[in-house]
Parts: C-alpha cells; structure tokens; sequence
C-alpha cells in the first residue's frame, strides 16, 4: 500500500548521503551580512507596512537572509514588493520565505495530505 507523505525514506544501511544537517540546512550556513544602508531601506519598507516595528524587524531580517541564501540581491526584491499590491504582497512574501525551507515546514500554508480510504473510513465525524 503506497502512503503520501513529504518525508524522505530513511536509509538504514548505515551509507547515510543525507546526514541530518539536511534537516536542518539553515542552521549550518554562514552568516550573511550587508550594508547597514541595505538594512535600514529594507526595515523601513516593512516597518511602513506593517506599522510594528518589532514585526517589520523580523520580516526584514528573513527576506534579507532568504535573498541572500538564494543568491538574489536584497535591493531587487524589494525593487519587486514595492511593484506590487498588498494582497499581493502577502502572497508573494509566504511564497519567497517558503523558498528557502524544508517541505515539512511551510509558513503559511495548509498541508493536507491524502488520508488512506481505509483510514478514512475509520475515522468517525
């Protein structure tokens, strides 16, 4: 019986190619650092939107961090969020952050895999 799932098969042979660093892939990277001018371009774009700083903080620091681990320039993402709408923006956003984690840990979006008819069946209302 085949079951849907975004989880690796686990090697048992003990020739482990994906060691658990693969799990956890943003942890082990470098820092990555930029101009305080970038920065403060950036927060202050979130911090207009948001009207929190706290919040405009941490969405700017992620998108910073994902462009770079991406391989994008900072200044060209934000060039494409200031084009864009706010319902947009929301959208675009969940979808950049998302582009730098592991399937089993999306922001924003809602996973539900096939449940087996058998199970299914099972499962009282």
């Amino acid at each position: 019986m085949t079951t849907v799932t975004n989880l690796q098969a686990v090697d048992r042979s003990g020739n482990n190619e994906n060691p658990t660093t693969h799990f956890f892939n943003n942890f082990f990277q470098p820092d990555f650092t930029i101009s305080q001018n970038i920065d403060d371009v950036i927060l202050g774009f979130f911090e207009q939107i948001s009207d929190n700083r706290e919040a405009a903080k941490i969405l700017a620091s992620s998108v910073v961090y994902t462009s770079l681990a991406t391989g994008i320039d900072p200044m060209e993402t934000l060039e494409k969020f200031r084009s864009m709408s706010t319902n947009e923006l929301n959208i675009y956003v969940t979808t950049f952050l998302n582009l730098n984690r592991t399937g089993t840990s999306f922001l924003g979006i809602t996973n539900r895999p096939q449940v087996s008819r058998y199970v299914q069946r099972m499962i009282r209302p």
